[in-house]
């Protein structure tokens, strides 16, 4: 009896296909920064081969980063991100304030320390 119910099993996940390195390794598809206002600035990021939402999320959290930097500020506010996947592509659309100081907020980034760390986990930037 415990070999017929093990069989059927067996038989299931051979047929299912096996996952390739490849279907791991995420691809980064771009960004498109808009500056809504002196200090505010939306960032459209679209990825594919994200784990989560959360792989989106910092894709552009690393972009508001070094935009942050190239105009010269050291710190972030993140305001909102909105993330949606269709057909196996991850889309956000996060707006974040920028400035020369640490801003008020509990959702505050360093942009150096952010970008240092993007960097290191391979994750691109601006």
């Amino acid at each position: 009896m415990k070999l017929l119910a093990i069989i059927p099993i067996a038989t299931l996940t051979a047929c299912d296909p096996v996952p390739t390195a490849e279907q791991f390794i995420p691809d980064y598809l771009g960004v498109e920064t808009a500056l809504l206002d002196d200090d505010l600035v939306q960032f459209k990021v679209a990825m594919t081969n994200a784990l989560s939402s959360k792989d989106v999320d910092n894709y552009a959290e690393c972009a508001a980063a070094q935009y942050t930097l190239i105009r010269g500020w050291g710190f972030a506010r993140h305001v909102r991100t909105n993330v949606n996947e269709e057909g196996g592509v991850w889309r956000a659309d996060a707006v974040y304030t920028i400035s020369p100081s640490l801003p008020r907020g509990l959702r505050t980034i360093d942009a150096e320390v952010v970008t240092a760390a993007c960097v290191e986990k391979g994750i691109p930037t601006v």
